[in-house]
């Protein structure tokens, strides 16, 4: 893999955002990943920083603020983010949610998983599949 790929996880949940951050480190050591604490945080660091073009967005449904769905909308507006891929993060597996965060641009859609050695082999296969 490259160096410098950079994931960015955006998730009102710390704890969530540490055990990714561990599954991450045991897939690739070299990817970075950056966090954001809810959609409207995210979507103020995509368009302060111009220059910023993660690699990866994963994307919480369920925060406060801006859920999921609304930051997708909104991500999707930004253009130097089109070919980035967004991976829908969530608690929910609900077929429903699966099929409207995709008919609303998202790459993908992983289910949050009860372990990190589930959530470290879900980040494989997304890396190896995008």
């Amino acid at each position: 893999m490259d160096q410098h790929k950079t994931c960015f996880l955006v998730d009102d949940d710390v704890d969530d955002q540490e055990i990714f951050a561990l599954a991450l480190q045991k897939v690739d050591p070299a990817i970075t990943c950056l966090f954001a604490n809810d959609g409207i945080d995210a979507l103020t660091k995509l368009r302060q920083d111009e220059s910023f073009i993660p690699h990866y967005i994963f994307l919480d449904l369920n925060m406060p603020r801006m859920n999921g769905r609304q930051c997708l909308i909104e991500l999707k507006k930004i253009t130097r983010l089109s070919l980035v891929p967004v991976i829908m993060y969530s608690t929910s597996s609900e077929l429903k949610d699966i099929q409207e965060t995709k008919a609303l641009g998202a790459t993908d859609y992983v289910a949050k998983p009860p372990s990190i050695s589930i959530l470290t082999q879900a980040l494989a296969h997304i890396f190896a599949k995008y």
